[in-house]
Formats: structure tokens, C-alpha cells, sequence
């Protein structure tokens, strides 16, 4: 993977669009997930985003290691976000209040029914088979997974993946709503409905 990745940087780096492409498929969730964990909004976390991936195109040709670039883009993103954090504290005071006021505070009620969700998920998650939730666990995994790579560390053919993934999760969502009928007191229905 890291001659993948060597490949693919060493090819942006020679200003190759479909290279640039698949950089970003392969390691935007990261990006993003690294800024919203700062607990930017939308549109701030996306400016720390592109800043990141043009401090790559600016850096790609430095980076020695290709195993590390999901370090390097996730320390960047770090430095990034808190750069913009340290910004804004010399905002003027009413600007605070104005970005404070404009984050929602969940009612408890929503809070119960996020939580509630959350355990019907991992109820359901565990009545899974075992191949089901390795597979799943694999495929959600952080940073995200190739399949050619889930295919190998599970021993199965690629082409499998994408069907038994869709078997799986029609399979959750069952067993999510047989979890849900059963808490609210409704007679038990056939989570193998596929």
C-alpha cells in the first residue's frame, strides 16, 4: 500500500489530476474528521480542509515516507485547525457570543432518542454473525480501508465484498428494527427479511 501511495504522491507531485483524485478519496474522511474534532462548524472545518490539501500539493515532493501521509495530513490538520482556534480568540467579544449562540444545544429528548438509536445499533450489531461484523468493522474502519486490503486480512475474493456488505447491512437494519419493535412492545418481527 505504501508503493500505492509513494506512486500516487509521486504522480500529483507531476501535477497528474486522476492522482490528486484518488489522494483525496483515500484520506479525505481523516481530513475532515480531524477538523470537526475541534468542534469547527461546517464551513470552517472545509477552509481547514482545503488549507490541508494545499499544504500537500505545496509539500508532496518533501514527504519521504508514503506510510506516514495519513500522519503527516492528520498532524497538519491539526496545526491548521487550531491556528484558525487561536484566530478567533481575538475576535471581539460580541462576534464570541454570536458563534456561541449559533450552536444548537440538543433538547434531552433528543439526547434520549440519539442514545436510544446508538444502543439499538450495537444490540443489532452484536445479534450480527461473526463474518458480518468482522467484515463491517473492517469496512468503517479509520483510515479507511481499501477492499483489495479487507479481502486479504478476511481471505475472501474482492468481488465478494460489495454483495455480502449489502447482505450485512440489510441484515442490521432487520435486526435494528426487530430491536426497536421489541422495546417499544411490539410483537417480534422476521429480521431476515432480504
Amino acid at each position: 500500500m505504501s508503493d500505492d501511495v509513494g506512486q500516487l504522491l509521486r504522480r500529483a507531485g507531476e501535477g497528474d489530476r486522476d492522482a490528486w483524485d484518488d489522494l483525496v478519496d483515500r484520506y479525505a474522511r481523516l481530513v475532515w474528521s480531524v477538523a470537526r474534532s475541534f468542534s469547527l462548524d461546517d464551513a470552517t472545518a472545509a477552509d481547514v480542509s482545503q488549507t490541508v490539501w494545499l499544504r500537500l500539493v505545496e509539500h508532496c515532493g518533501r514527504i519521504k515516507d508514503p506510510e506516514r501521509l495519513a500522519g503527516w495530513l492528520a498532524t497538519t490538520t491539526r496545526r491548521e485547525a487550531l491556528r484558525v482556534i487561536r484566530g478567533r480568540r481575538r475576535q471581539q467579544p460580541s462576534e464570541l457570543v454570536d458563534t456561541i449562540a449559533d450552536r444548537v444545544t440538543p433538547q434531552p429528548d433528543e439526547l434520549l432518542i440519539e442514545d436510544e438509536t446508538t444502543r439499538l445499533v450495537f444490540v443489532a450489531f452484536d445479534a450480527l454473525s461473526e463474518r458480518c461484523r468482522q467484515l463491517l468493522r473492517l469496512l468503517c474502519a479509520e483510515p479507511r480501508l481499501g477492499y483489495a486490503t479487507v479481502a486479504d486480512l478476511l481471505g475472501r475474493p474482492i468481488g465478494s465484498l460489495g454483495p455480502t456488505r449489502a447482505r450485512c447491512l440489510d441484515q442490521l437494519r432487520g435486526l435494528m428494527r426487530q430491536a426497536d419493535a421489541t422495546t417499544a412492545g411490539v410483537p417480534k418481527g422476521d429480521a431476515s427479511s432480504e
